[in-house]
């Protein structure tokens, strides 16, 4: 499959000046590495992690920043506390540099699909339950349907994936958008809800109960998903909203492969995502020894969507993938 993209337009800019008429830009010097600092400092809020994003030294960067000011003849960024902030005019500019390096990067991608008689590739991200429950049948379904198409996918948290996503590294995520970002900068469709549970070893004390209270898990270790990260907040919540103090013994990882190590060594408790509790305990491995818990209450996260960047139409390929999985959540959702 053959990727055909939108062609790029500069025809509403929305800077209201002179120098951003026809291509007076690029008479006056600016150059693809100015798009990219531009993008970089917009995403990062600091000039020295922008400069790692580049390569480049700090005061390398700090002398693009000027470059781009003296040749727009506008201030494009404000320093803060803890960086730096864009001005509407850098805004404007990093808006309009985020399209541009993402036609490019699509035209590279057409390119070597073209050169290599591949069907196309896709890139997308998503949080860990609808990785399992949806993108995994979606993709066998591509690939029997389309074997030529190429799929990318990154498993992460919202915050990280709404990121890479407004960089241009995804086509499209399933995930939330975080509480930080502008909704507007994204189209979203709401598709599920994720149910969570905990998981412990098949051993485990509290598995020759019933079901067990928040009092009686609570006393137990813990592995947590860092702070700040939904599922942990959802659970603390689940503490608090219930007066029940939180647990102090905590391991705290992002990793799946190490919570389920100390799970299976331990009488540690772990909240997951349902569909990765189930896919865990159905492997014919020692990751089979994790069991979900009986609990007497219920652990709901936040519903989580399908997110595309606003105004940045999806390849071909990337909308069979989307397509499919939109179809394979209605399926489930029946």
């Amino acid at each position: 499959m053959t990727i055909v993209s939108e062609p790029f337009s500069m025809d509403h800019v929305d800077i209201h000046s002179d120098n951003f008429g026809d291509d007076s830009l690029l008479r006056a010097g600016l150059k693809l590495n100015h798009l990219r600092m531009i993008v970089a400092i917009e995403d990062s809020g600091q000039i020295s992690a922008a400069a790692e994003v580049l390569n480049i030294s700090q005061p390398a960067a700090s002398r693009m920043l000027s470059e781009m000011e003296s040749i727009t003849k506008t201030s494009l960024y404000e320093r803060v506390a803890r960086g730096v902030v864009l001005t509407t005019f850098g805004a404007a500019l990093a808006r309009r540099a985020r399209k541009i390096l993402l036609e490019l990067r699509e035209a590279s991608r057409e390119i070597g699909e073209l050169k290599s008689g591949k069907g196309g590739s896709v890139f997308i991200g998503a949080v860990t339950a609808p990785a399992m429950s949806l993108v995994v049948p979606a993709i066998n379904k591509v690939r029997k349907a389309y074997p030529g198409i190429e799929i990318n996918i990154q498993v992460e948290t919202s915050n990280v994936l709404a990121r890479e996503l407004l960089a241009a590294r995804h086509d499209f995520i399933i995930g939330r958008i975080p509480d930080d970002l502008n909704p507007r900068l994204f189209e979203v469709k709401e598709i599920g809800i994720e149910r969570a549970c905990l998981i412990v070893r098949s051993r485990h004390p509290l598995m020759k109960q019933k079901t067990s209270s928040l009092a009686e898990v609570r006393d137990y270790d813990w592995v947590f998903q860092p702070p700040g990260t939904l599922l942990r907040r959802t659970i603390e919540d689940v503490f608090l909203s219930r007066g029940v103090a939180l647990p102090e013994n905590i391991v705290n990882t992002s990793s799946l492969l190490l919570t389920c190590a100390i799970i299976c060594e331990t009488d540690a408790i772990a909240p997951v995502a349902v569909d990765v509790a189930q896919f865990l305990a159905s492997q014919g491995s020692k990751a089979s020894d994790v069991r979900m818990l009986p609990i007497d209450f219920d652990i709901n996260v936040k519903p989580y969507s399908m997110i595309t960047a606003r105004e940045r139409a999806l390849p071909p390929s990337a909308r069979l993938l989307y397509d499919i999985i939109l179809e394979e959540s209605r399926k489930q959702a029946g």
